[in-house]
């Protein structure tokens, strides 16, 4: 796979100059802040209008990651509700600058929970949702009560969502850290991932500081952490999707993830 489509997690001022200074066709950011619920915000001088635009000519794609806190599974409707009207507002803002996906991580319930009620909220989640742009749940690495972070989880999941109005619009971003750190074999994950959701969207490609199954949630820089290196590479060239490194660093530290990727891919 040599036209393999790599970019990074970027600030939100200007993504189209974070692209351009890591030479990628693709850059995720955050519309905001990642850990409130005031809703997203366009930091880009030129708006959401300039924004769009100015990808469009500098022929970048945009991807926009939810904020960490939404967590539309959970039972408690003081989290659930303003979970799915923070949902709602960074799916319209994702449309608005013509972004390619949204990126949401999966949520959990409470431990004393049944975790079919986390399903079916997803379900419900799903359909009160106006789906502008697809939607790409995330695998998440730790938690016992996660929907996202055991290949069991997350068939409940693609279940309870395919019966929904617009899950065509649901698609799946497959995270090699969380993934390792969250128990999950990577030498068959894609192929299992496939088996459940029918599809992966979008990879976020990132080595993990900490062993397998430990629950946590630390990327490192490719090469420096725990995933083996072949088993990594394979992971993103049976995925064929288009790739977002989360790693440490800033535009020469991702050019070298890319490199390193690149030369194994």
């Amino acid at each position: 796979m040599t036209s393999l489509a790599i970019g990074a997690h970027v600030a939100q001022a200007d993504p189209v100059a974070e692209a351009q200074a890591r030479q990628a066709p693709l850059v995720q950011f955050f519309l905001g802040d990642p850990q409130g619920y005031k809703g997203p915000e366009i930091r880009f001088e030129g708006g959401a209008a300039g924004l769009r635009a100015r990808a469009e000519e500098a022929g970048v794609d945009l991807y926009v990651h939810a904020p960490y806190i939404v967590n539309v599974a959970t039972t408690n409707n003081r989290i659930r509700i303003p979970s799915r009207k923070l949902l709602q507002q960074h799916m319209d803002a994702a449309a608005q600058i013509g972004a390619k996906g949204l990126i949401v991580h999966g949520g959990h319930v409470n431990k004393t929970d049944d975790p079919a009620v986390g399903f079916d909220n997803w379900r419900k989640a799903v359909e009160a949702t106006d789906l502008k742009i697809p939607l790409l749940i995330e695998n998440t690495a730790g938690g016992d009560n996660a929907m996202a972070r055991h290949l069991d989880r997350i068939a409940g999941v693609w279940d309870a969502i395919s019966s929904a109005e617009g899950s065509e619009r649901v698609g799946f971003c497959l995270d090699t850290c969380h993934a390792w750190a969250g128990g999950i074999e990577l030498g068959d994950a894609v192929e299992r991932i496939r088996t459940i959701t029918g599809r992966i969207d979008l990879v976020h490609a990132n080595d993990s500081r900490d062993d397998f199954d430990s629950g946590a949630d630390r990327h490192a820089n490719f090469g420096h952490g725990h995933l083996p290196a072949d088993e990594f590479a394979a992971v993103v060239r049976e995925a064929g999707a288009p790739v977002i490194c989360e790693t440490p660093g800033g535009a020469a530290e991702h050019r070298a993830d890319f490199a390193w990727l690149r030369e194994r891919v």
